[in-house]
């Protein structure tokens, strides 16, 4: 990796970090303008507390058991994966773990610019029976 692909490295596990608390003041330090995040179902949202408000409707909480990052570094961006499992409870208090998640990241200058996140938590509302926890 490059100083520049560890800049923006540093740049999202500390954005995960913020996101996680959930403290979306802290991670709109690591986020350029504009900045667009397509969640789960192609929502859209330009700042990160859109996540935040989302997830604390889906979830009583909800955090991520990071496996591994997944560096791509680029000409003028670094392309960066953040591939793991989600884990919490469900609103009514129902713990759920093993819940698959990939984010990727676009960082330009040592801000992340554009994020989609995919998760198993669609499919596990809607059939129960599959989730493991």
């Amino acid at each position: 990796m490059t100083a520049r692909s560890d800049r923006d490295l540093q740049a999202v596990k500390d954005y995960l970090d913020a996101s996680m608390a959930p403290d979306p003041e802290r991670a709109a330090r690591y986020v350029a303008s504009p900045f667009l995040v397509r969640f789960t179902g192609n929502r859209r949202f330009d700042a990160p507390d859109g996540p935040t408000s989302f997830n604390a409707a889906r979830y009583r909480w909800v955090k991520k058991r990071i496996d591994r990052y997944d560096v791509v570094p680029g000409a003028e961006e670094t392309i960066i994966y953040s591939i793991g499992h989600l884990y919490g409870e469900w609103p009514d208090g129902t713990p759920f773990d093993h819940n698959r998640y990939v984010d990727r990241f676009v960082v330009r200058d040592g801000l992340i610019v554009e994020t989609d996140v995919w998760n198993d938590s669609a499919e596990w509302i809607l059939d129960p029976s599959i989730a493991r926890t």
